[in-house]
């Protein structure tokens, strides 16, 4: 087992893995940007190193000074949490060559996943359903107007190399597709530097439910169900549920068995997670792969009674799993929130500032994952996130009843946040139903939000 673990990221993220490690009884090494030095996380480590200014790009993403930080600290392994440098396949190369271990798949697995084309032609070969599109990516208009035409409309022009809805147009008829084709690559150079595209079908009205996976450096891969993460805005999750409310026991086999034997077709180890859309029908198809610890994680931590985090450590420090699928057993209903520093009354603007009141909700069966307090200044130069409340019930109506009540007791002053949103959409009709799709989010703000709530 590692001695000392170097954490390279903020936040919550930053202190859930200090948490875990502290129960392994493992030393940890925060490190802080300059406008992180107020942090819990820096508060609760054992040390701590300053690694630049504010800038994500001279501290949180400056490799070499991460790796400087684990020397002076004699730090054995990083944990790169998710974000900034988690998925950097030359970081990964990097720690390995500074004889430090990188909690996280290989360089090799995560440069697969993180290019979004070869990852749809490996899953494609390993037998894993992908949605009908171009065979790798296009490289000129002529070809994408020869692959549209082949595809059908509506399609979705997407980047190579992209995530978070960036890259990524709609387009509904022929006459859009020039256009889109150029801002999607345009866009992906300016946000990924690398500005191919591929082509998709656009799969209409889906849900997005991804399959948590973990794997250990002997070829065992279990799967601890789905999150179905179905509630987005511009691609940006909002908030997540299990089990998903339309999922069977066959469907959720079917989609656990496809996201293993694609792990296992890339040689894949430690946490991940592989991402469906399914549509009306219940057929789905790969979306992408996430190689490494996702902010959902809580979900799957609460249905299965696992920690992921403790887990994903444990395997990359070379301990085999020690137990098999059939051992993985689901219970209850559990649900997301995550709540930002933004005002959604003015089309979600993110809002730094200084949390002046700070009351987190509690009782059985409620979580709170954050690194805010009172008197916390929420600096402008990283994501709006400050906490993820969860909530197990039951069932999926315990568990809607049991997050109202929560969000009415999150007290939070002194800036804007998402909880008055997240409290209107627990009390939609067609959320409480479970019958909504990725479009939802859209829908509901631009209709009368003050309707009756609808009970549970």
């Amino acid at each position: 087992m590692f001695k000392k673990i170097l954490i390279a990221n903020r936040g919550e993220i930053a202190l859930r893995v200090i948490r875990a490690c502290k129960e392994l009884d493992i030393g940890t090494v925060a490190v802080d940007s300059e406008a992180d030095r107020d942090s819990l996380h820096v508060r609760f480590a054992d040390e701590e190193v300053c690694i630049g200014p504010a800038r994500a790009a001279e501290s949180y993403l400056a490799p070499k000074r991460i790796i400087a930080a684990c020397e002076v600290t004699g730090a054995d392994a990083v944990h790169p949490g998710y974000g900034f440098l988690a998925e950097n396949a030359d970081f990964s190369e990097m720690c390995a060559a500074s004889n430090l271990h990188f909690i996280g798949p290989t360089p090799e697995a995560i440069r697969a996943m993180g290019d979004k084309a070869l990852a749809k032609k490996m899953m494609q070969r390993a037998g894993v359903p992908v949605v009908p599109g171009s065979d790798g990516v296009i490289d000129s208009f002529d070809a994408a107007r020869a692959v549209a035409a082949d595809v059908g409309y509506p399609l979705i022009v997407k980047a190579s190399a992209g995530g978070g809805g960036r890259g990524m147009r709609l387009v509904k008829v022929p006459a859009e597709l020039e256009r889109a084709f150029s801002t999607a690559s345009a866009e992906a150079q300016a946000a990924f530097g690398n500005g191919e595209v591929y082509i998709e079908r656009f799969v209409l009205r889906p849900r997005h439910v991804e399959i948590q996976l973990l794997a250990d450096n002997y070829g065992q891969i279990v799967h601890f169900g789905e999150r179905d993460c179905t509630l987005q805005r511009r691609h940006q999750k909002l908030l997540e549920e299990s089990p998903s409310p339309v999922m069977t026991p066959a469907l959720r086999a079917r989609m656990g068995d496809a996201a293993v034997l694609g792990a296992q077709h890339v040689g894949y180890r430690g946490a991940g997670t592989v991402e469906f859309l399914l549509d009306d029908r219940h057929e789905f198809y790969f979306m992408e792969m996430n190689t490494r610890i996702q902010v959902e994680h809580p979900v799957s931590e609460e249905q299965a009674d696992v920690d992921l985090i403790k887990e994903q450590i444990r395997v990359a420090a070379g301990e085999p799993l020690g137990y098999t699928q059939e051992d993985i057993k689901w219970s209850g209903h559990t649900i997301e929130c995550r709540v930002n520093a933004e005002d959604p009354e003015r089309d979600f603007r993110p809002a730094p500032g200084t949390i002046t009141s700070f009351h987190i909700p509690g009782g059985h069966g409620v979580r709170v994952d954050t690194h805010a307090y009172a008197g916390y200044v929420i600096p402008p130069h990283y994501d709006s996130m400050i906490a993820k409340l969860i909530v197990r019930g039951r069932s999926r109506e315990e568990a809607i009843r049991k997050m109202r009540r929560a969000l009415d007791e999150f007290i939070i002053e002194g800036i804007p946040t998402t909880i008055p949103f997240h409290r209107k959409v627990l009390d939609d009709a067609d959320f409480v139903s479970g019958q909504f799709d990725t479009g939802f989010v859209e829908r509901f703000l631009n209709r009368d939000t003050q309707s009756k709530p609808v009970k549970v």
